[in-house]
């Protein structure tokens, strides 16, 4: 059965899905943009669990395009999963690790057995990843995924990213 992607407009905090796909950075303990919304209205279960995981397996952080779940705290969802993008760089190509992000996020629900995850933009914000080129690596990266999730949302924070992910999804 193949995945259905669509995409949202919106706030990934208020997205009704079995999981929502947290941009972490590798600390697992909060930041900005994404995570930082997620943790503060996911409120502090979420941040617990994330020093947990710290304390017993990722000491030295979540490596880059890996994932792992939690709870999902507060929010309408019933996990969170954390996956970790790259930064982008004009010198080195790193479109596996972001299009890994997708695929271990997927592996991760999977494990859950969800059959609803949102998605924000990886790696598009402070960590610099053209718009564009992101959204054509995460929507080839979910294509192609040997997934039992029946629908994988997007959600995107503006118009352009909006517009970048339509382009995408055919």
């Amino acid at each position: 059965m193949a995945t259905t992607i669509t995409l949202v407009q919106g706030d990934i905090t208020e997205q009704h899905v079995d999981v929502i796909v947290n941009a972490a950075n590798s600390s697992l303990l909060g930041g900005g943009g994404v995570d930082g919304a997620i943790h503060r209205k996911g409120g502090p279960d979420i941040l617990a669990a994330c020093r947990e995981l710290r304390a017993a397996q990722y000491g030295k952080g979540l490596p880059t395009g890996r994932a792992v779940a939690t709870t999902a705290g507060r929010l309408p969802a019933r996990w969170v999963i954390h996956t970790v993008g790259p930064v982008w760089s004009a010198s080195e190509d790193r479109s596996e690790l972001l299009a890994s992000c997708h695929r271990e996020s997927l592996r991760v629900a999977d494990e859950l057995g969800a059959k609803t995850v949102a998605i924000p933009a990886i790696s598009t914000g402070i960590y610099g990843w053209p718009m564009e080129d992101a959204a054509r690596i995460a929507v080839e990266a979910v294509q192609q995924a040997e997934t039992r999730v029946e629908e994988v949302r997007f959600v995107l924070f503006d118009e352009r990213a909006y517009e970048a992910f339509a382009a995408q999804v055919r």
